[in-house]
């Protein structure tokens, strides 16, 4: 097949509106990984390729015959294609459109984080990478917040999209799944510390937006309100930052208790 250098190409605009509109993202379902790792990640966790552009000069030929082998369309581009579809200011060798990932929701969670109107894609996706690292049943992500599967929340979550079950649902359907959960939400000025609760049990953790604070739906939500003690003049952590101080609390009470 002849390499593509026109970015009018009819696939190749496909894949560059897919990059910049959110909408229709969510109407076709796709989203665009860049780079080996991520589109190997993705593979390896049964997401499902269906179209993907590289350089056949910095291709990894292995991974090319791995998505021909999941029947994904092959597209042989030149660097200034890739340039001019990649949202990274270094182009990757490769990048692809891949479903968007639709995990069945468990019947029941144990550990449960929710993202209440996150704003900024690379907290978002950090948080999601480091829930999975932590143990984290499912991540439920709340109303009015950023787009999940942009560019930059895709790299920040470094694979987390595929590895853990992320699905976006109203305040009455997530107060309905968190019915049997102690639900926790962290707040700055709360007076109880994060370490003084019992991770053993089963639970849900809300983490907001620093610059909207908690929504009042999460607050209704919440049977506890947990803080972060700090000293100096900080008033807050990024969201990222305390949701893995508080979900590294919790892995540390089950790792302890399952020394005998």
């Amino acid at each position: 097949m002849d390499t593509i250098s026109s970015t009018q190409n009819k696939r190749v605009r496909y894949i560059k509106s897919l990059q910049t509109k959110p909408r229709l993202r969510r109407g076709e379902r796709k989203l665009i990984l860049e780079g080996d790792r991520l589109i190997a990640d993705a593979l390896l966790n049964h997401g499902k390729p269906d179209l993907a552009l590289y350089s056949p000069e910095r291709a990894d030929y292995e991974l090319i015959a791995q998505l021909q082998g999941r029947k994904c369309a092959l597209l042989p581009v030149s660097e200034a294609v890739l340039r001019h579809v990649s949202d990274t200011q270094q182009a990757p060798g490769i990048l692809a459109a891949f479903q968007i990932p639709r995990p069945p929701l468990p019947q029941r969670s144990e550990r449960l984080i929710i993202l209440d109107a996150i704003r900024e894609p690379g907290n978002l996706g950090t948080i999601l990478r480091t829930a999975e690292a932590a143990g984290v049943d499912l991540a439920i992500l709340a109303p009015d917040g950023v787009d999940p599967y942009n560019s930059k929340a895709l790299r920040a979550g470094m694979g987390a999209h595929f590895r853990l079950p992320v699905v976006e649902a109203s305040w009455k359907e997530i107060g309905a799944f968190c019915r049997d959960l102690t639900v926790y939400v962290a707040m700055p000025e709360a007076t109880t510390r994060y370490t003084e609760v019992n991770w053993l049990d089963s639970w849900a953790l809300i983490v907001g937006s620093e610059a909207q604070g908690i929504s009042r739906q999460a607050l209704g939500l919440a049977r506890s309100r947990i803080s972060i003690p700090l000293l100096g003049a900080t008033e807050s952590l990024n969201v990222a930052s305390a949701a893995a101080v508080i979900l590294f609390e919790a892995q540390r009470q089950r790792l302890a208790a399952a020394i005998p």
